[in-house]
Parts: structure tokens; sequence; C-alpha cells
């Protein structure tokens, strides 16, 4: 995929904003989900897409929100919901209102997500980190385990990257934990020390797809912790390309959804309208296409493994580490000691 990316495709791109001829809904998102292929029934609906804002990622659109800026539906990823339900600048979603809502991946909801009737985030999309490696340098034994990243013969030619979640994620896995919901204090440790030895392997901390693809394109970046749009994105140039997902640690599952914003200035009608018309299946391939996995189950079981397979996406059997949320305080934790590593600390 590399059209644009979750996290970081808009940090070139200042926040601005695309209104549509519906201006009475505001959206606030990362560049690219304006596409209207994604929301093709609001469109229908309402005769075009909705009004959007632009940020380049979520900590800036917090700030910005609790700043007083003011939109109808925020897209956010599952590490940062109970940072804004803390700040009490989200609403739930009347899930009654979904009529996809029980079609959902159930591995995607959650308690932890949607507790009871509270469901402050309904996710929609979604991808998974792991292994990107150029086959014709690096074997394929030489990927089966996380601690390729440790790896002397590969030293200098590593990058994971630069995003806490993703690089945390990681971490856990390679000291043998799957859920960091229920990390203890001696397994932060450990995967902060784990991260403190691969720092010194890496060419880099990659900010972006279109980055790390101009790195592995070159040779100077040979193994890296990679989104799953890497993997098309390489194959789509010609490059010889490998993503393992299934090492023997395991590989992340992140995923993606929309807040309702408390107080949105535009319609709650259109709010629901767009969400439905992203869940709907129709919106399964285009969001595929561009290496989005889409939460809607019926939707994404209309393809085969080796179509899911092509954007990195298909059923695998090894370990999982979902990115679900986490306590603001645990993630502020996590924040702050991958500054102290990037830094040398």
């Amino acid at each position: 995929m590399y059209r644009f990316t979750l996290f970081t495709s808009a940090l070139a791109l200042a926040a601005g904003t695309a209104h549509g001829a519906d201006d009475e809904l505001l959206v606030f998102d990362y560049s690219g989900f304006e596409d209207p292929e994604f929301h093709q029934p609001y469109v229908a609906a309402h005769g075009d897409s909705p009004a959007f804002s632009f940020f380049g990622d979520e900590e800036e659109a917090f700030q910005k929100i609790v700043g007083g800026f003011r939109a109808d539906v925020t897209h956010v990823c599952a590490g940062s919901v109970n940072k804004w339900v803390e700040a009490e600048i989200v609403e739930p979603w009347d899930t009654g209102l979904i009529p996809t809502f029980a079609d959902l991946d159930a591995d995607l909801v959650g308690s932890e997500i949607a507790p009871g009737d509270a469901a402050f985030f309904i996710p929609t999309d979604f991808g998974s980190t792991a292994i990107a490696y150029n086959p014709d340098e690096v074997p394929e034994d030489a990927v089966q385990t996380l601690e390729v990243f440790n790896d002397p013969a590969y030293a200098g030619r590593l990058s994971i990257p630069d995003n806490v979640d993703d690089a945390y994620a990681l971490a856990y896995l390679a000291v043998g934990v799957t859920d960091w919901t229920t990390a203890t204090d001696e397994e932060f440790e450990a995967a902060s020390d784990w991260l403190r030895g691969v720092h010194n392997n890496l060419r880099t901390y990659w900010v972006d797809v279109a980055e790390l693809t101009q790195l592995m394109a070159t040779g100077e970046v040979l193994v890296a912790w990679a989104w799953n749009e890497v993997f098309p994105a390489l194959v789509e140039e010609g490059l010889p390309a490998g993503f393992e997902r299934e090492p023997a640690e395991g590989s992340s599952l992140w995923l993606c959804g929309y807040v309702n914003m408390a107080d949105g200035p535009g319609s709650e009608e259109k709010a629901y309208d767009y969400l439905n018309a992203l869940l709907d299946p129709v919106s399964t391939e285009p969001l595929l296409v561009s290496g989005f996995g889409h939460a809607n189950r019926s939707g994404m079981g209309a393809f085969s493994q080796e179509e899911l397979a092509a954007s990195g996406l298909e059923a695998i059997d090894a370990p999982v580490l979902a990115q679900l949320p986490l306590p603001v305080a645990v993630r502020e934790k996590h924040s702050e000691e991958f500054e102290r590593i990037k830094a040398g600390f």
C-alpha cells in the first residue's frame, strides 16, 4: 500500500481542511482517508463526501481538540482511546444505530474497546506488523525469530518504526509477552532492555512506509519491523520482498477506528451515516487494495487467503499481540522510556 499510511503520511501535509459539498459533518482524519471509495454509501445518500480536516499524528490531533478545535468524528488507533476518553472529549457510540456492529470481527472489538454499552471506539481498519526482509540477502531461516534484530550479521542494516506502540509490541513479543495489557513491571523492564540492546544494531528508526521502502530498495536496510503495507509496496516496485508474520515469538496486529466527538458541531445522524458507510462490506475491497484490513468480518470473508496474503493480512499460525488500548499511565511510561532508548540511554 503506500498511497498513504495510518500513522505518518500526513506529516508533510499540514493540518488543513478539505471541504466537500456536505458541510454538515466534519471528519478529523489522516490524509488519504477522504477517498470517496471508502465511504460510497454516504456519498450515495448525501450527494458528496463530508468535510475533512487532517492531522499528522494522534498527539497533534489530541492537542488541537483540547485546544478548542471542534469536529464530529475522529480517526484514532486503539492505543489512544483511553487518553481521549479520560479527557472527556468523546462520547459513546450507540451500537444500536450501527447495523453491522454484530458483524464486526470479535477479535477487533473486545471488552477492552467496547465494555458493555460504552462503545467509545468502533474499529474500522487494521493491519499487521511483522518482519519485512530482502530474501536475496537474508535467508528465510534468519527471520524465523525476532532475534534477527540482535544478529550481528545485519548490524547497521536493520530498522524498526519510530512509533512507541509498534516498538513495544515487538519488544514484548521478543521477551515472550503476547498480551501487553497484563504485562508486569518486570516484563516492561525486560522489553525495554531488549529494545535498548537492539538500538545499537539499527540503521535508523523509520518514520513512514515511503522512507522504509526507499531504504530497502537501496539495500541500506535488509530487515525491518514493518507494517503490512510495506510488502505490497516493495512488490509493486519490483523489489525483492519477504514478509514473515510467523517467527517463533509471533507478530502484532494494530487497529484503528473512529470516536464520536462530544459536542460535535455537525449532524449526529450523518456521523452514524459516515461510520456505517465505512463499515459496509462494499468498503472492504477499496480498503484492502490500499493495504488496510476491514473490521467487517463478512467483507473480509469474501477474499481468499491468497488475496489477503498479498496484503500481508492472511490467517497465521503464530502468537499475535493485539495492540489494544493501554491505561494512559502505562502508555506514557512506554513513551518516556522509548524516547530515552532512542537517545542512547
